[in-house]
């Protein structure tokens, strides 16, 4: 991985915050990686959009943006977009890359259509969406399924069910987040995470937790879920692992850095959950575990971040 030295960065702007549900996620996230570059010596300040306008950037020296905003306004794309009109260069993904991540339906679809594998699916939205149609909804995925907001992170407004009158309740609580919905078929075993900085697949990770799922609890809250980097697999299945996932985040147009969630049935079988194109960076996030096991400290890999919004060719593909 390509590193700059701190003066060559110029002054930072550490956008975090934000009003999305993430909000808290990305204050913890963005005063860790501000911490972290005020340590390495860089010129880094706070930049919380929920509390300034955008414009204000054009007021102040800023060389680069340092994004840690977490869900809808900061990971849809359109603080992308922003930022690429006021000419500011940012860290991570692009527009596109960063508009098909948050889309878990979007991003199934474009999976499917490269034959990466993803578990089957369905979509409800809230336009049309008819209650009596649970029950083919769940003989259909195998009678347990995964409900997810389409356009929400950390596990946000998501459940697993197991019966049709479960699956309704939950179908009606994701809309309170999104007009759609994904209803995926569950895939019973162990859940992986792979995170790629600067075009490199770092070790996996595998997360146990007594949680019905992965959920916002098991991931921020509690102290019961275990991760497991290495994650136990063999050589092989570790380079297979990473060869999915880095496909599975480039063809999203996923630049920079990231994370992909994928799933292993009974059988060895991977299935490809989601892309977050800016993954957590608090205490208990998954990238900084990653990157220890890889013999990188905190503070480096958040150098090799910010480094993305450096020359094109380690920062997004054009779009």
């Amino acid at each position: 991985m390509k590193l700059y030295s701190p003066r060559e960065f110029g002054r930072v702007a550490v956008m975090l915050g934000g009003d999305s549900a993430e909000r808290a996620v990305s204050l913890n996230s963005g005063q860790a990686v501000l911490a972290a570059l005020h340590r390495q010596g860089v010129d880094a300040f706070a930049f919380d959009p929920a509390a300034r306008p955008l414009t204000d950037l054009s007021h102040e020296t800023v060389d680069r943006v340092l994004i840690m905003l977490h869900g809808r306004g900061g990971e849809d794309g359109s603080m992308q977009g922003a930022l690429q009109q006021l000419k500011i260069p940012y860290t991570g993904s692009g527009v596109l890359g960063s508009a098909l991540a948050m889309d878990k339906i979007h991003s199934k679809q474009i999976w499917q259509c490269l034959n990466l594998p993803t578990a089957k699916y369905q979509i409800a939205d809230k336009s049309d969406f008819e209650a009596g149609s649970c029950g083919a909804i769940m003989h259909e995925l195998g009678n347990e399924v995964m409900v997810k907001p389409s356009r929400e992170g950390s596990s946000i407004g998501m459940a697993r069910v197991t019966s049709a009158k479960q699956l309704l309740t939950a179908i009606q609580d994701a809309f309170k987040y999104d007009n759609q919905v994904l209803l995926e078929q569950y895939i019973d075993g162990p859940e992986y995470t792979v995170s790629v900085v600067q075009g490199e697949a770092l070790p996996s990770i595998r997360m146990s937790t007594p949680h019905t799922f992965y959920d916002y609890a098991a991931k921020y809250q509690d102290d019961t879920t275990e991760y497991f980097c290495p994650s136990g697999l063999s050589d092989d299945d570790e380079q297979r692992l990473a060869a999915l996932a880095t496909r599975a985040f480039h063809a999203l147009s996923g630049s920079g850095w990231g994370r992909v969630d994928v799933m292993r049935d009974a059988s060895g079988n991977f299935f490809l959950l989601e892309s977050n194109t800016v993954p957590g960076m608090t205490e208990k996030s998954l990238v900084p575990k990653a990157a220890s096991a890889a013999g990188m400290s905190f503070d480096d890999l958040v150098l090799a971040i910010l480094a993305t919004s450096m020359p094109a060719e380690i920062g997004r593909a054009a779009e």
